[in-house]
């Protein structure tokens, strides 16, 4: 066909029109550059979400705030790991708000990090951790100021804080220092839950307590009181601590060894006890849930805290029950992590590095080697598949690189291993 000059001119005429509408479309985004809008719900009990408990503290007193340098460079192995959930503990210090910042700097360094956060509100008795008598009746004064922290941060990062934890451990009586009565835990609950219904907070935020599975109910009847059940109801779930390793001298009913077990290796008679140290821990949690069903209510449950030291100088040491070794905190760290993916339930795994001021005085106390790292950033015998596979090559803790603990010597780990004491002889000094 004969092109001629008013076809070219139409044709002309045509194509910046065209172009014009092009250039006034919106550019695309990138597929990497959508922001995906996830929610509690969407995330805890979701195995593409790994959860874990963090403190990056790396000397004996939390004076020592860790830097966001040192925090990125924790975030950064984390996130190597897979872990997307972390679980923090109050908002009273800097380290809290710190690791919120951390996580929104290193979201806009990499597209690709992806990290949320369950935010602890620590909650106090009036007297606690002061020269007087603890009154367990009365609330600590300062708990409203802890309260308008953690809110505050909710409100600021409303796309990284997932969950508000109002207080740890704070019901279990045993916390002799500070627990409260259930009723002051609701208060704070019910007033968070007023505040996602006023649009203050998110409606997506999901608010629960951090406690032991017997004030949860699932262990003595004094728990059992009329501000439990209520607290039950008002938690968008139940966040519970079992901890098998320190029954191992409390109630050790499934600890040592047993029976035909005596004719066993070494390894199979620890590999036992562990086995009944997961269904120890499972039974508490079923515990809870049998209450919670005693009365009516259906919340969804997770694992709030457990883990397994891998040192003692106490009682879990080789004077004490024999627990505490890096091989049986790596049994009882992979037994947590498939019990819990396989029934949909999240697990804050205590710890992820080792914290120095948990037993300051003490450098070999147990709650100084809960972690899965330690303190300088070798990686315990729970990881080691980890560092062979190359997952934290290229990263760093305190400007280590990440190698082995023992060198990656397996034999000489499992020298310092010890078998549980036979049924009925586990010292208790």
């Amino acid at each position: 066909m004969k092109i001629t000059k008013h076809i070219l001119v139409g044709l002309s005429l045509a194509l910046g029109v065209l172009s014009c509408k092009e250039s006034m479309k919106a550019p695309e985004t990138p597929k990497e550059q959508i922001v995906k809008k996830v929610t509690a719900k969407d995330i805890l009990g979701n195995p593409d979400y790994v959860a874990i408990s963090y403190g990056g503290y790396r000397m004996t007193s939390r004076d020592s705030q860790p830097t966001i340098p040192q925090l990125k460079e924790d975030l950064k192995l984390l996130h190597a790991m897979d872990i997307k959930i972390l679980r923090t503990y109050n908002v009273q210090l800097a380290q809290a708000p710190n690791i919120l910042k951390a996580i929104k700097e290193l979201k806009e360094e990499d597209v690709n990090f992806e990290m949320y956060v369950m935010l602890g509100a620590w909650i106090d008795c009036l007297n606690a951790w002061t020269d007087q008598e603890p009154n367990h009746d009365i609330e600590s004064p300062d708990n409203a100021a802890e309260i308008d922290r953690a809110v505050a941060l909710a409100q600021q990062y409303p796309g990284i804080v997932k969950v508000i934890a109002v207080g740890n451990e704070a019901m279990v009586k045993w916390a002799t220092s500070y627990y409260v009565q259930p009723d002051v835990i609701l208060k704070w609950v019910q007033h968070l839950q007023a505040l996602k219904n006023k649009g203050t907070l998110s409606k997506d935020l999901w608010i629960t307590s951090s406690d032991n599975f017997a004030s949860w109910g699932g262990g003595e009847n004094q728990y059992h009181v009329k501000a439990l059940e209520e607290l039950m109801a008002a938690v968008d779930y139940l966040s519970v601590h079992t901890y098998p390793m320190h029954d191992t001298h409390y109630n050790p009913t499934f600890w040592g060894v047993f029976g035909q077990e005596n004719e066993q290796t070494h390894l199979e008679k620890i590999d036992a006890a562990m086995l009944r140290a997961k269904n120890y821990a499972i039974a508490q949690k079923d515990s809870v849930a049998r209450y919670m069903k005693s009365l009516g209510i259906s919340k969804p449950i997770h694992i709030g805290e457990t883990g397994w030291a891998s040192a003692s100088n106490g009682l879990y040491g080789p004077n004490g029950s024999k627990a505490t070794d890096e091989y049986k905190e790596a049994l009882y760290y992979e037994h947590m992590r498939n019990w819990t993916n396989e029934n949909g339930m999240s697990c804050f795994y205590f710890e992820a590095f080792d914290e120095p001021w948990k037993d300051a005085h003490n450098s070999g106390g147990s709650e100084n080697h809960f972690g899965l790292f330690t303190v300088d950033g070798k990686a315990k015998y729970a990881l080691w598949k980890l560092v062979d596979q190359g997952v934290f090559k290229g990263l760093t803790r305190n400007g280590n690189t990440i190698t082995k603990t023992y060198n990656g010597d397996k034999e000489a780990l499992l020298a310092d291993v010890l078998s549980p004491p036979a049924k009925g002889k586990v010292v208790l000094n």
